[in-house]
């Protein structure tokens, strides 16, 4: 188990609620005297022609059964197996290039074992291969070095790149998919799977030296203009302190580092590409996502309307990170963020005005596909205000919340097309109430969630167990 503080970090922060502890425990009670009255629900349902407007009152038993007749049981979460009861989820996908798929906290096993067992279920019948993970651009070349190549351990690499806020990934789950991975490659060398991260907290020395050589091999009268734009921003130290020394300079200082890095971006595009128009696209990249990395730590974290902007830009970038790979590889990619970053509609507008998938809708319309993950109860790794990771217990999902009755479908585990189940579910799928969804700090939550205006498929899960996180 990790321990330990976690330095406060604007720029990927994920804000405590107080009191909130009590509130989803107060269910237990109820539901272990074995209640099973129906509990009154108001949806808005579309008007008939001609009668104007109009709010229905239908009952949870109503919204269950009808959730029942669209819901498809999900055997298990685990990969390995017979994957049939997943050919409901690539009828859901269809023809989709990008698919994200989320988790209600950042450090559940049960979330990561199943985003592994579906990511190798498309590959296998849809053709997907690339897995993108809410990491750093830079973190995701390393893994995919390995993936690929062999090169590196995965176990060193995970250790290197998952610290401070990135450290939850480096667990069980997510070593034994990059393992398949790699296994599948030696399997398949012509096809290969591919692993990418999209984020942009960190951007490791790989990046600056493959730039730098880029330039210094097709454009060497340049090389010493991008070294002294990129003097004192290859990292020389790790991860995590790396981030801690970043955000810790004055905002002036900070401000003149982007301006650095915006200006070795422009002076990379002014070179002609030359005959490798693969390294320079490479390059180019890559000097982006350094920039973007600088950009992100150049807002005011002590302005609200800064901070909201820093967090909106954050979700573009990560967006377009993804655009990018999937549009030069040609490969379809399963997204592997939380289930805010993946959803069309924001949670929490004033700190996060715009999110990941909606910027993915936009560009690639139908070509993007959410899949939200809700739970009943179980247990999660999350920081406390002390700065200790702990383990966290929740009881079943209050009433009131969406979670209470989404359990109350007759499958334990399920998943079901948020678009086309039918009334009154549809109804009440689309009006927000509370809904549990866990950052990397605990207390937080629960939040309104409209679930059909934020996600187009949902997974539900009865219950989850805190994540095996590694040694660190």
């Amino acid at each position: 188990m990790v321990s330990g503080p976690a330095p406060r970090n604007p720029w990927i922060m994920k804000r405590h609620r107080a009191g909130t502890v009590p509130a989803l425990l107060v269910a237990l009670g109820a539901l272990m005297a074995g209640s099973q009255a129906a509990v009154a629900a108001t949806a808005s349902a579309p008007p008939a022609p001609g009668t104007g407007s109009a709010t229905v009152t239908v009952t949870a038993s109503s919204v269950v059964e009808a959730l029942d007749r669209g819901a498809q049981p999900l055997r298990t979460v685990e990969p390995g197996g017979d994957t049939r009861d997943l050919r409901p989820l690539d009828r859901m996908i269809g023809d989709a290039r990008v698919v994200g798929l989320g988790e209600a906290t950042h450090s559940s096993h049960d979330f990561f074992a199943l985003k592994d067992r579906v990511f190798r279920h498309l590959v296998e019948e849809k053709g997907f291969r690339t897995f993108a993970l809410e990491a750093s651009w830079s973190t995701g070349l390393r893994l995919n070095e390995y993936v690929l190549h062999g090169e590196g351990d995965p176990r060193r690499i995970m250790r290197d790149e998952f610290q401070r806020d990135y450290l939850w990934w480096n667990n069980t789950d997510y070593l034994r998919l990059v393992e398949w991975m790699r296994a599948y490659n030696v399997r398949h060398p012509g096809d290969p799977v591919r692993f990418m991260g999209d984020d942009l907290a960190w951007s490791g020395p790989e990046l600056y030296d493959d730039v730098g050589d880029y330039v210094a091999r097709t454009h060497p009268e340049s090389a010493a203009r991008l070294d002294e734009l990129y003097r004192g921003l290859r990292p020389t130290v790790a991860t995590g302190p790396y981030i801690d020394q970043y955000v810790k300079k004055p905002l002036a200082q900070r401000e003149e580092m982007a301006e650095r890095t915006g200006e070795a971006l422009r002076l990379l595009k002014r070179q002609a590409p030359g005959g490798d128009r693969e390294a320079y696209d490479r390059a180019v990249q890559n000097a982006t996502a350094i920039d973007r990395t600088a950009r992100q730590y150049a807002f005011d974290f002590d302005d609200p309307a800064q901070e909201a902007a820093s967090m909106r830009f954050r979700d573009e970038a990560m967006a377009a990170n993804v655009l990018w790979w999937q549009k030069h590889t040609g490969t379809k990619v399963l997204l592997s963020a939380h289930n805010s970053h993946l959803g069309y509609e924001t949670m929490d507008p004033a700190h996060y005005p715009k999110m990941q998938g909606a910027f993915l809708r936009d560009r690639l319309g139908a070509g993007y596909v959410s899949v939200g993950l809700t739970f009943d109860r179980g247990s999660f790794n999350a920081t406390g205000k002390d700065g200790v990771i702990r383990r966290w217990t929740l009881g079943p999902a209050e009433p009131g919340s969406n979670e209470h009755t989404l359990d109350r479908v007759r499958h334990r585990d399920y998943l079901v097309d948020l678009r086309t189940v039918g009334a009154p579910a549809d109804a009440w799928l689309r009006q927000a109430r509370p809904t549990r969804s866990m950052g990397t700090g605990y207390p937080d939550g629960p939040y309104d969630v409209a679930l059909a205006r934020t996600h187009d498929v949902l997974v539900h899960l009865h219950q989850v167990e805190a994540a095996g996180l590694r040694d660190r």
